[in-house]
C-alpha cells in the first residue's frame, strides 16, 4: 500500500537505501517509444550523489538496468522494469541507532505504523527511495516530449534566506546545470553555494525552494473534482522526503489580493485563447489552461545533521543522539531532478487520460 501512483501511467517503486537496490516498474506506458538506458541514465546522474561538496559524498554510479518491457530500443506496451544496484551501502553504520528514534526522520512513525522498521538508514522513508522516481520521470518525460512537445525545468530558486531572481520564460536545462547548486541566477547561486558550504562545515543543515515551469502544455488536462491537476501535482510533489509546502501560480500571495488584481483577463492571441496574466499557474478549475505550469515546493533542512539532540530510545529511556554518516547539508540541489520527475509523471497521466477521451485532440 502507498507504494504506487498514477491510474494509466501507473508506477510502483521498491527497495531499501541500504538494501540489494532499489527501482521501479512502470505500466501504462504505450507501445513503440523509443527507449534506451542512456535516456534513464541521464536522469539518474542529475540525482545520484557525490557529485560535490554541497552533497553527500556517498558514492554511487546508480547504473539503471531495464529489465523488461523495451526491445530493439523501444517500449512494448508490457510492464517496463529498472534495476540499480546499491554499490555503496553501509548498514553497519546505523548500528548505533538502531534502537534510538533519530529527531524528524520516520523512525518512530514506521515502528508505530508497521511493529518493526529497517533500522539502516531510513529504509523506504530514504531519499534513496526516489531513484525510482527519477527512472520512471525519465520515461514519462520522452512520452511528454514524443506526443505533444511538452518540457518541463525546475531549479532552486531559495536556499534558506537567500532567493534567486529567476524570468521563468528563460531557464533552460543550461542555465539550471550551469552551477552545482541548480540555480539559474549565478549571483544568488554563489550565496547559495556559500551558504550551504557554511552549513556542512557547522555540521548543520539548511532547506529552501525548487521552483518548477511545464511548458507547451496543451489546456484540458486533469480530472475534477478531486483529481484537479494542482491536487495531483500537490499530492506528487508533497510525497517526496522533506517536502514540507506546495504553491501553484500565485499561492499564498494570492491570500492579499483583490479579486480585481489576481483574476486572469482572457484574449485572443491569433487563433488561440491566452491569458495576459499567469497568476493561477496554467491549471483553472482543476485543468490546465495552456499557459505556462508553474509551481514551487518547500523543503525542509536535512533531518540529519551533526549537532547533539536529545531524544529516546525504542524504550523510552532518554538518549542523546549526534548523528554520524553521510548526507547532504542541503537537498535541494539533488531535489531538482526528483522535483521534474514527479511533475513528468502527473502529466504523463493527466495526458493519456484526456487522450483516451479525446484521441482526436491530442497527438
Amino acid at each position: 500500500m502507498g507504494n504506487s501512483f498514477g491510474q494509466l501511467f501507473r508506477i510502483t517503486t521498491w527497495g531499501e537505501s541500504h538494501g540489494g537496490g532499489v527501482g521501479v516498474v512502470i505500466d501504462g506506458c504505450p507501445a513503440g517509444l523509443e527507449l534506451d538506458a542512456a535516456h534513464i541514465q541521464e536522469e539518474l546522474d542529475r540525482r545520484r550523489p557525490g557529485q560535490s561538496s554541497l552533497t553527500t559524498p556517498r558514492k554511487e554510479s546508480d547504473t539503471a538496468r531495464i529489465l523488461s518491457g523495451v526491445f530493439e530500443g523501444r517500449t512494448l506496451g508490457t510492464p517496463i522494469s529498472v534495476c540499480v544496484d546499491n554499490q555503496d551501502a553501509r548498514p553497519a553504520a546505523y548500528e548505533s541507532t538502531k534502537d534510538v528514534y533519530r529527531p524528524s526522520h520516520a523512525d518512530f512513525t514506521y515502528e508505530a505504523k508497521y511493529g518493526i522498521r529497517n533500522w539502516q538508514g531510513g529504509g523506504r522513508a530514504s531519499a534513496r527511495e526516489t531513484v525510482g522516481r527519477v527512472a520512471a520521470g525519465a520515461i514519462a518525460r520522452r512520452l511528454l516530449a514524443a506526443s505533444g512537445g511538452i518540457e518541463i525545468h525546475a531549479w532552486v530558486s531559495q536556499v534558506a534566506e537567500i532567493c534567486a531572481e529567476i524570468d521563468v520564460a528563460a531557464v533552460t536545462r543550461e542555465t539550471v546545470e550551469a552551477n552545482a547548486v541548480r540555480c539559474p541566477d549565478a549571483a544568488a547561486a554563489a550565496q547559495m553555494m556559500e551558504r550551504i558550504e557554511a552549513a556542512r562545515r557547522d555540521g548543520d543543515s539548511v532547506g529552501g525552494v525548487v521552483s518548477l515551469v511545464a511548458r507547451g502544455v496543451p489546456p484540458g488536462l486533469g480530472e475534477p473534482v478531486f483529481d484537479k491537476l494542482e491536487a495531483s501535482l500537490a499530492g506528487a510533489m508533497l510525497s517526496l522526503p522533506a517536502a514540507k509546502g506546495f504553491e501553484i501560480g500565485s499561492g499564498f500571495a494570492g491570500a492579499a489580493m483583490t479579486g480585481s488584481a489576481h483574476n486572469d483577463a482572457f484574449h485572443l492571441e491569433g487563433e488561440r485563447v491566452r491569458t495576459r496574466t499567469n497568476r493561477s499557474g496554467g491549471v483553472q478549475g482543476g485543468i490546465s489552461n495552456g499557459e505556462n505550469i508553474v509551481v514551487r515546493v518547500a523543503f525542509k533542512p536535512t533531518a540529519t545533521i551533526a549537532h547533539e539532540q536529545e531524544t529516546v530510545d525504542s524504550d523510552g529511556n532518554p538518549r542523546t543522539l549526534e548523528a554520524k554518516g553521510r548526507h547532504d547539508p542541503c537537498v535541494l540541489p539533488r531535489a531538482v531532478p526528483i522535483v521534474e520527475a514527479m511533475a513528468s509523471l502527473v502529466l504523463a497521466d493527466a495526458f493519456l487520460l484526456q487522450r483516451a477521451r479525446h484521441p482526436d485532440q491530442l497527438p
